[in-house]
C-alpha cells in the first residue's frame, strides 16, 4: 500500500530550511584545509574544527527538549538558523584560531537546534510519510550543499576569496525569513505546559539511538577517509583520490530521492536493512578494489545505500520516543554529535596502527551493529 506525501507550503519550508542548514555543513566542513593554509595550523588542529562542531552538537541535544517546551518548535527552528548564521559569520570575518574554533562550536549548536527541531516537525507533520519526508528533506540538503561546495571553490579563486562564499548561509536564511517565515506545519506545538515530563523511553528508543550513533559514524568515516584509500589503493594523486567524496555524495543525492519514493511502500525495517545491505556491497566492491573505476563504482553504490541511514534511523527513534517528537529531537544530537567526534577518531587511530585498508574494516563493523539495532527493536507482528 503506497502511502501518499503532500508537498504543502509547511513541508517546502523544512525542506529549504534543511538546504540552508546544508550550505553551511558542506562550506564549513570545504573549509577546513583553507582555513588550515590560512592559519599555518597543522593538519591535528585543524581537525578540531570538526570536533568544535560534534561539540556543539551534543550541547544542542542537552539543551533542546528545554527550549522547545518554553519557546516551541517554531520560535526553536528559528533561533537555531540565526544562532547558525552567527557562526559562519564569525569564521568569514576572522583567521584566528580562537575564533574560528568558537565560530565552529557556534554554528553546529545552533544548526543542529535547527535540523532536529524542524526535522520532528516534519516527521509529525507527514505522519505514516514521515520517512518519506525526512529522506526527500534530506535530498534537498544534499543537493544545495553540494552546490555550496562548488560555489565555495570556485569562490575561493577570484579575488573574492573563499570566505565570501560563506555568506551564501546568511543570504539564503534570509530570503527565506522573509517569503515564509509565517509558515509553519499546523497541529500542536510542544510547549512547557502541554508536555511534562511524560513516560521515560523504552529499550528500543536507547537500541534506535546506538543505530543512529553506527550510521552517522559510518557516514563521516566514509567522507574523511575514502579519498586517502582510494589513493593507497590505486596509487591515484591526493587531488585526484579528493573526488572520491563527489562520487560517494552523488550516491547520497540519487539514493535520498529515490528512497523517498521506497520509504512511501515498504516498510521502514525492511528498507532500513536493504539499504545497509547495499552500503555493505558498495564498501566490499571500494575496499577490493585497485581500479578506479571500480572504487568509484562502489562509491556510489555505498552513497546508495547511506543515503537512508540517517533519515530511516531519526525515523525510527521518533517512532520509539512514545508519540514525543521532541524527546527523539533531543537525544538526536547527542548521539549524532558523538559519532561524529568519535567514529573518524578512531578510524585515524586504527590506520595509524594497521593502515588504512584494515582500518576501513570499522565500516563492516558499523554496519554489523546497525542491523542487528534495526532487528532487535523492530515491533514483532
Amino acid at each position: 500500500m503506497t502511502v501518499p506525501l503532500v508537498r504543502d507550503r509547511p513541508t517546502w519550508l523544512i525542506y529549504l530550511q534543511l538546504g540552508t542548514f546544508a550550505t553551511f555543513v558542506y562550506g564549513l566542513s570545504a573549509a577546513v584545509p583553507l582555513l588550515r593554509i590560512d592559519q599555518g595550523t597543522s593538519g591535528t588542529v585543524a581537525g578540531l574544527h570538526g570536533t568544535a562542531m560534534a561539540a556543539g552538537t551534543i550541547a544542542a541535544g542537552l539543551c533542546l527538549t528545554l527550549l522547545t517546551r518554553r519557546y516551541g518548535r517554531r520560535a526553536t527552528a528559528w533561533a537555531g538558523l540565526a544562532g547558525m548564521n552567527a557562526g559562519v559569520l564569525m569564521v568569514a570575518a576572522s583567521s584566528a584560531l580562537p575564533v574560528t574554533l568558537l565560530g565552529y562550536a557556534v554554528a553546529g549548536a545552533f544548526g543542529s537546534m535547527a535540523l532536529y527541531t524542524a526535522m520532528a516537525a516534519l516527521s509529525e507533520h507527514h505522519g505514516p510519510a514521515g520517512a518519506a519526508a525526512l529522506s526527500e528533506a534530506n535530498a534537498v540538503g544534499v543537493v544545495i550543499g553540494a552546490a555550496a561546495t562548488f560555489l565555495l571553490s570556485g569562490v575561493a579563486q577570484t579575488a573574492l576569496g573563499w570566505r565570501a562564499a560563506l555568506l551564501i548561509t546568511p543570504a539564503l536564511t534570509l530570503v527565506l525569513a522573509v517569503a515564509m517565515g509565517r509558515v509553519w506545519p499546523p497541529g500542536r506545538e510542544v510547549t512547557l505546559a502541554a508536555t511534562g515530563e511524560g513516560a521515560a523511553p523504552g529499550w528500543r528508543f536507547h537500541v534506535a539511538g546506538v543505530v543512529l550513533a553506527c550510521c552517522v559514524a559510518m557516514e563521516f568515516t566514509i567522507n574523511l577517509w575514502a579519498a586517502d584509500l582510494l589513493a593507497t589503493r590505486t596509487g591515484m594523486g591526493a587531488g585526484a583520490a579528493a573526488t572520491a567524496l563527489t562520487a560517494y555524495t552523488v550516491g547520497l543525492g540519487l539514493g535520498r530521492f529515490a528512497g523517498a519514493q521506497l520509504a512511501l511502500r515498504l516498510p521502514p525495517a525492511r528498507l532500513f536493512l536493504g539499504a545497509l545491505a547495499l552500503t555493505a556491497a558498495g564498501w566490499l566492491v571500494f575496499w577490493l578494489s585497485t581500479l578506479p573505476v571500480l572504487a568509484y563504482t562502489g562509491l556510489v553504490l555505498s552513497g546508495l545505500g547511506a543515503a537512508l541511514h540517517f533519515p530511516l534511523a531519526l525515523a525510527g527513534l521518533i517512532t520509539h520516543a512514545g508519540g514525543r517528537e521532541d524527546r527523539a529531537a533531543a537525544a538526536s544530537p547527542i548521539w549524532a554529535g558523538s559519532a561524529m567526534a568519535l567514529g573518524p577518531l578512531l578510524l585515524g587511530a586504527l590506520a595509524d596502527g594497521f593502515g588504512t585498508w584494515r582500518a576501513f574494516l570499522l565500516v563492516p563493523v558499523l554496519i554489523g551493529l546497525a542491523v542487528g539495532g534495526v532487528i532487535i527493536s523492530s515491533p514483532r507482528t
